[in-house]
């Protein structure tokens, strides 16, 4: 089972997401966040085997939570999204 972590400022983006991961039998999505802030303060308490990240969120972009994921995690897969 892959375990999936969405960080996404859109409810719809996350919710379309959901849907299409649910049709896939050995994916599973774990946990989601709005921030990339909430996804950093998470990222070691859900147990998660990639990160898909919106490049583009309030706060921090996605790329400067990205560069603090991989100190943390740097073995932790991430897949970047963009509109």
């Amino acid at each position: 089972m892959i375990k999936i972590f969405i960080a996404d400022d859109h409810a719809v983006v996350r919710r379309g997401l959901k849907q299409i991961i649910s049709e896939t039998p050995d994916m599973l999505i774990t946990a989601e966040a709005e921030r990339g802030e909430d996804l950093l303060s998470r990222l070691f308490k859900e147990n998660c085997d990639v990160v898909l990240l919106d490049i583009s969120m309030p706060g921090e972009s996605g790329l400067e939570v990205l560069k603090q994921l991989k100190k943390k995690k740097p073995k932790l897969p991430v897949l970047m999204l963009s509109i």
